[in-house]
């Protein structure tokens, strides 16, 4: 396999030496928010966001004047938005049908989806309003039947961000928080004496949101482990090295740690793509921190064939995978690892993240090997039922029931089997704990 790297980013064993210094400052902060509830999240709140308001939840009157805030043609565009989310989510909720079967005579199997209880969703807004992140959450549990969704987003220079609080209104949310970082996922997931804590926490953040979701799983449920936004361009010499400059680019703004990896079987095409960056990195008005990312993680791969850019881009299995190339479906088709694809040159990655209607919370850190990103199901809890309408069937399954729990050294399983072929079959001569035998 020739695979060769015209650029590297940083080395795992510096990544990992900063994840440490993450995990040992959120691990601390949770236990004080644990221990001290809302004294701790007030003190959080006034160091890290010099905010300190007499209550973090909005009132009605505090929803409607940030609404006010806004032109007609900006609540246009986020009703847009919405429109497209709710849309494409509803589709997706009714692709998940409950099932009840009879299997056998007189047994009933059936499952029911069913929504959880409270769910609170994380909004990030610190750096910027992420106003997209509202419709993503909120929207996507109220299409999924979540009964109490609080939504919350860190202030934004010194007060609620108007757009944001907009969005989480009309998307549905039921209490809305002006509240960020680790305090915020901390009090929905534990409760204080004024916030009532939430059965699961979604939505990206920083590292150190994305960290706190990691340590307080098992307690609330969470839609996936989130790290830093990646995307990976895959292209060809179809397209130029200003599109791809601009796609790798879009994405490493997000933040520092950022990573953005442009894999092509076109090494002029690689190599015209690092001058480019260079071109729109002099002018990019978020250069500063584009800049820094690109440095530190940024990458260049260049393969011989198409089965190498496939085999390389599965490995990486990164959240964005645009698609530049001939005939994107071979990618289509022969990808198995990605959050979420975009294919060919008319979509990108920022027409997802913000308003074409898929979800823009997607797994990160190589975790689509194993999961996809947020949607309507995650909302969801598929629980199984069992129903018996015979006695006969009720003695047919505890004779095979007994003999498997007799296998297993489970004598009071067994038991549990052989009342019933006592009680509704023809062998009332079975013995405590022991198996029903085979009658030949």
């Amino acid at each position: 396999m020739s695979v060769r790297y015209l650029k590297r980013g940083k080395d795992a064993a510096q990544v990992a030496q900063a994840d440490a210094v993450v995990r040992a400052t959120v691990e601390a902060l949770l236990l004080d928010i644990e221990k001290r509830g809302d004294q701790a999240v007030r003190e959080l709140s006034a160091k890290f966001d010099h905010w300190e308001p007499s209550q973090f939840r909005l009132s009605q009157a505090d929803i409607e004047r940030a609404v006010k805030q806004l032109s007609p043609r900006e609540i246009e565009d986020i009703k847009f938005a919405q429109s497209q989310i709710r849309r494409f989510a509803q589709i997706q909720r009714a692709s998940m049908q409950d099932v009840e079967v009879e299997t056998l005579p007189g047994v009933v199997l059936g499952h029911k989806h069913i929504p959880v209880n409270a769910v609170g969703c994380y909004v990030p807004g610190g750096k910027y309003p992420m106003i997209a992140s509202a419709h993503m959450s909120v929207l996507t549990a109220k299409v999924a039947g979540v009964k109490r969704i609080v939504s919350t987003a860190p202030p934004y220079q010194g007060a609620p961000h108007p757009a944001i609080v907009t969005a989480m209104h009309f998307a549905g949310a039921d209490e809305i928080l002006v509240l960020g970082g680790i305090q915020a996922v901390g009090a929905m997931a534990l409760g204080t004496e004024s916030i009532q804590a939430v059965d699961m926490l979604v939505g990206p953040g920083n590292m150190f949101v994305a960290e706190a979701k990691r340590q307080l799983f098992g307690r609330v449920g969470i839609d996936l482990f989130a790290g830093p936004t990646e995307t990976l361009i895959i292209a060809d010499d179809s397209v130029d090295a200003e599109m791809c400059a601009v796609d790798l680019l879009g994405q490493a703004e997000h933040g520092p740690t950022s990573p953005a990896i442009l894999l092509t079987n076109s090494e002029s095409l690689a190599r015209a793509t690092l001058v480019e960056l260079e071109r729109q990195l002099a002018i990019l008005p978020t250069a500063e921190i584009a800049r820094v990312s690109w440095a530190e993680h940024g990458e260049i791969i260049v393969c011989d064939t198409i089965d190498e850019m496939i085999a390389t881009a599965d490995a990486l299995a990164f959240e964005h995978v645009q698609v530049l190339t001939r005939d994107p479906d071979v990618f289509l088709n022969g990808l198995s690892n990605f959050g979420a694809l975009f294919l060919g040159p008319r979509t990108n990655v920022s027409f997802g993240d913000k308003v074409i209607g898929t979800n823009h919370t997607l797994p990160t850190k190589r975790s689509a090997r194993f999961t996809g990103g947020l949607w309507v199901g995650k909302f969801l809890k598929t629980c199984t039922y069992q129903r018996v309408t015979t006695d006969a069937a009720s003695a047919m399954i505890g004779e095979y029931c007994s003999r498997l729990c007799h296998m297993e050294n489970f004598a009071g399983h067994g038991e549990q089997a052989n009342l019933r072929v006592r009680r509704y079959g023809e062998r009332g001569d079975v013995p405590w704990y022991q198996p029903v035998p085979v009658i030949e």
